[in-house]
């Protein structure tokens, strides 16, 4: 089955949406972290080495396994030439 197809299917449900939805913001996280990670042509290693903690740790915050504090992502953002910005709107 093509993803397409699937995620259609998948959309079709209320609360997947609602969940899918909720998780949001978590999930643009992670993937900006692994975008920037990728620019800087980084391993999961080279990050955690450079922020002082374990591969597994950023490991598990790509998998969304980790809710990191503002202080580990704004390490993460300063390693890899970005700033941290939040924001409620």
């Amino acid at each position: 089955m093509q993803w397409d197809k699937a995620k259609s299917i998948i959309l079709e449900n209320e609360e997947v949406r609602a969940e899918l939805k909720k998780n949001e913001t978590e999930y643009k996280i992670i993937e900006a972290i692994i975008l920037a990670r990728k620019e800087q042509n980084l391993t999961q290693k080279d990050l955690a080495d450079l922020i002082g903690t374990k591969q597994s740790n950023i490991s598990k915050l790509e998998n969304g396994n980790y809710h990191p504090s503002i202080e580990f992502l704004n390490r993460i953002a300063l390693a890899v030439g970005k700033e941290l910005q939040i924001s409620i709107v």
